[in-house]
Order: structure tokens, then sequence, then C-alpha cells
């Protein structure tokens, strides 16, 4: 059997995955509520490997290392560090203190194929927006779950989370409205062949 690997990313209405300091906007863009943030949790209920490039990885650690109050994070990020994760990079060397990781160097499609095949659990990737379009590009991304925020981000949007990312054809598989704003659309997504 082969494992599920969904591409997990938050954004902007206008298809932007973070903004630029000086930004004011705070986390989620200052529009999380209960629900979304009892949804997430739920979704890392069941065990999964996380799936990272190196910046992604980088960040996640730094806020796991930061010696920051466990209290003061969301449970969906707590449980996302508790998981297992291989992280696909030719530049890190160590784990940067994260107690399950793995670091892969080599050919992110090569190592993505061979852990949908052995793994037992399904594959998820928290952003890692150059990784992951690479990913669907090589058909090895089952599903793109797209959290949009109820927010226009032009003048400081930043890391737009699909430029330079090939044609799509998009099935939705899951739609869903989270404390009344925020939309959560889950795709398989298929290559558009010329």
């Amino acid at each position: 059997m082969t494992a599920t690997y969904t591409w997990d990313v938050f954004s902007t209405l206008d298809g932007f995955g973070s903004y630029a300091e000086p930004g004011d906007w705070g986390g989620y863009w200052s529009k999380q509520g209960p629900e979304l943030l009892a949804h997430r949790a739920a979704l890392f209920d069941t065990p999964q490997r996380m799936v990272y490039g190196a910046t992604t990885f980088r960040e996640m650690a730094e806020i796991m290392s930061s010696g920051l109050d466990p209290n003061a994070l969301d449970e969906w990020n707590i449980r996302t560090m508790r998981s297992p994760a291989t992280v696909i990079s030719s530049t890190l060397t160590d784990t940067l203190g994260w107690p399950d990781a793995t670091i892969v160097s080599g050919d992110a499609a090569e190592t993505v194929a061979r852990l949908k095949k052995e793994s037992d659990v399904p594959l998820r990737s928290q952003a890692s927006l150059s990784l992951n379009r690479s990913l669907m590009a090589a058909g090895l991304v089952d599903r793109i779950q797209v959290t949009i925020f109820p927010v226009i981000s032009g003048r400081t949007g930043i890391s737009p989370i699909l430029a330079g990312a090939a044609d799509f054809d998009l099935e939705l598989l899951e739609a869903r409205t989270l404390d009344g704003r925020t939309q959560e659309l889950v795709y398989r997504p298929t290559l558009r062949r010329r």
C-alpha cells in the first residue's frame, strides 16, 4: 500500500504564505479562532510522518528549541513537533534538536517516492513551498490542503505559495468553513499535460 502525501499550506486570498516585516498581521493573519485551532489539532490525532524542506524545518526547529513555554503554542503545533520528520536537505547535517528527525540528502522526488512505498502512516508536509511545488510536478502530492485566511496582503505578502508551479487540474475532495470566515479546501492535483 502506498502512503498518502498531503501538502498542507496556509494562504491569504491573494495566494501569499506569509508577510514581510514590519507587517502587523500576527500569526494566522490574526484570524485564528477556536474552530480552526480544534480542527488543526484533530488533524494530528493520528500518527503521520512530517516531510520538510530545509527552510521550513529550520523555522520549526527554532520555535521548538527557543525555550518558548509549550503552553504558548497551539496544540496542533505541539503535535506536529512530536511527529517523526524526514527533512530533505543538501545543507543541513543535524536535526537541530528535533527529537525524531532524519536528514536525507539527494533527490527529493526519489526520497518521497521511497517514503510513500515504505511508510505505514500518511505523509504530511507543512509549507515547504519549493519542495512541494517540485513534488507536485513529479506527481507525488496526492492532496493539497489549502487553508485560506480572509485577508488580502497585496502590500506586505511574500512567499506566493504557487509561484512557478506547473499547470494542474484540481479535483475538490473536501471544503469547510472554520469560525465562519476561514476556508479549508482539499484538492487532488493532476498535472495538466499539453
